[in-house]
C-alpha cells in the first residue's frame, strides 16, 4: 500500500471518528420537546403562516418525523441521514462526511441535531422554499397535507 492510499484512509478514519464523536456530544444534549412547548418555539421563530404553512403544519410534521426529538437521525440506504427535529436529509441540505453534496442549507448535518432549534428552523425554511413546499417531506404530506391539524396547537398559549 503506498503512502498516498494509508494517508487517505486515515484521513478517512479520522473524520468518521470525529464524525461519530460530534454525533454522541450532541446527543447527550438531546431534547425531547411538548407539543406545546415546540408550539411556542416555532412561533417565535416565525414559522406560523411562513410560506403560507400553518403552526398546526409544523408541529405535525415534526412529530411524525421524529417525535419532537431534536437528536433523531434515521440512516437511508444510499447513506445519508435525515436529521434533527425535521429530519433534514444530507443528501442535498447539510454536510455529513460526503464532500460532494450540495449542502444547501451551508451546516453541517450535527448542527441539526442540536436542542437550541436556530439551525434546524433556518435549514427547514431554505427546505420549504423549495418548489413542493412542506410537500418535500414525504411524512406531512402522508400525515399532514388537507387534514384538520387545529388539534396540534389547540391549548397551547400562543
Amino acid at each position: 500500500m503506498d503512502a498516498w492510499s494509508w494517508a487517505s484512509r486515515e484521513r478517512i478514519m479520522l473524520l468518521a471518528f470525529a464524525s461519530l464523536l460530534s454525533c454522541l456530544l450532541t446527543t447527550c444534549q438531546a431534547k425531547v420537546y411538548s407539543r406545546c412547548e415546540l408550539a411556542r418555539v416555532l412561533q417565535d421563530f416565525g414559522l406560523g403562516g411562513y410560506r403560507g404553512y400553518s403552526l398546526a403544519d409544523w408541529v405535525c410534521l415534526a412529530y411524525f418525523a421524529s417525535g419532537f426529538n431534536t437528536a433523531a437521525v434515521d440512516h437511508e440506504a444510499d447513506g445519508s441521514t435525515n436529521n434533527g427535529l425535521f429530519q433534514i436529509n444530507s443528501r442535498k441540505w447539510c454536510k455529513n462526511l460526503n464532500p460532494q453534496v450540495p449542502n444547501l442549507c451551508q451546516m453541517y448535518c450535527t448542527d441539526l441535531l442540536n436542542p437550541n432549534l436556530r439551525d434546524t428552523i433556518i435549514c427547514a425554511m431554505k427546505v420549504v422554499q423549495e418548489p413542493l413546499g412542506l410537500g418535500s417531506w414525504e411524512t406531512w404530506r402522508r400525515h399532514c397535507q388537507g387534514k384538520d391539524l387545529s388539534d396540534w396547537v389547540d391549548g397551547c398559549d400562543i
